[in-house]
């Protein structure tokens, strides 16, 4: 038991270094910077409003664009959350009365 756990070890350290012992690639990148292509996006409609208006936030402020993505995942999960439950008690299933009994 002790070899082989002399043995996993062994793998595990060379797995971690082999990237560093034999690179595929070459020499390191440079760094690269990544932006959003807005010369594609038009300001036609609300549509292309909001996504020159997102792709603008992500290219200049990466944390009002960070705020947006919070805050547009929250209100779309609390609307499908709605409309789930709705169509739930359209359907005869009332959720909201029902006793919890799982321990």
């Amino acid at each position: 038991m002790r070899q082989f756990a002399a043995m996993m070890m062994l793998v595990v350290i060379m797995g971690l270094m082999m990237p560093t012992i034999a690179p595929a690639a070459g020499e390191k990148a440079a760094n690269l910077v990544v932006v959003a292509d807005t010369r594609v996006l038009t300001d036609s409609g609300y549509y292309g409003s909001f996504m020159k208006y997102m792709a603008d936030a992500y290219n200049s402020n990466i944390t009002v664009f960070a705020v947006w993505c919070t805050v547009l995942t929250a209100c779309y999960g609390a609307f499908l959350g709605f409309l789930m439950d709705y169509l739930m008690s359209k359907t005869g299933l009332d959720l909201k009365s029902r006793k919890i009994i799982e321990h």
